[in-house]
């Protein structure tokens, strides 16, 4: 049985976030995102990559962080991680990657229930990372049946 979890981390809000990397397709620069009408307000838009559209999510208004001003060089650090989610590809806008580490699962404890504001239903656990909390979010969590509904495109 599997003793450590390898996963993508990157910062949202000056949070820093992890994703199990076997729910990552890839991690893709910040690129122009087409809006949709009617969507979420946490939906920024879609787009386009390798001739598959998908919807991009933007976990700051998702979680209803105070909006962040980026400079030109944070700009630069922006990036989509592409995951799949039941069936469907979405795409997450995040502040910053960071790495990609391997956590040993004892290091893992449950979330408390409220962190930085987000819910514990969207986080898998927390570890301590050096001087930094580590959030580990569920992905499977992330959006309710009627959300990922909207984000496939069909009305609710």
């Amino acid at each position: 049985m599997a003793t450590t979890m390898s996963l993508v981390t990157f910062k949202i809000s000056n949070e820093l976030y992890g994703i199990n990397i076997m729910e990552v397709r890839e991690i893709i620069r910040l690129s122009e995102i087409t809006p949709i009408p009617n969507s979420p307000d946490f939906v920024d838009g879609v787009i386009k990559l390798r001739g598959q559209i998908i919807p991009i999510v933007d976990l700051g208004k998702r979680f209803h962080f105070t909006p962040v001003q980026f400079s030109e060089e944070d700009e630069l650090l922006r990036g989509i991680i592409i995951i799949h989610v039941q069936d469907m590809t979405i795409g997450i806008i995040i502040d910053q990657v960071n790495r990609v580490i391997s956590i040993n699962l004892d290091q893992i404890q449950p979330p408390p229930q409220m962190i930085a504001g987000i819910g514990a239903e969207y986080i898998e656990g927390v570890s301590r990372l050096e001087e930094t909390l580590l959030i580990i979010l569920n992905v499977r969590k992330l959006f309710s049946k009627t959300e990922m509904l909207q984000l496939s495109g069909h009305s609710v």
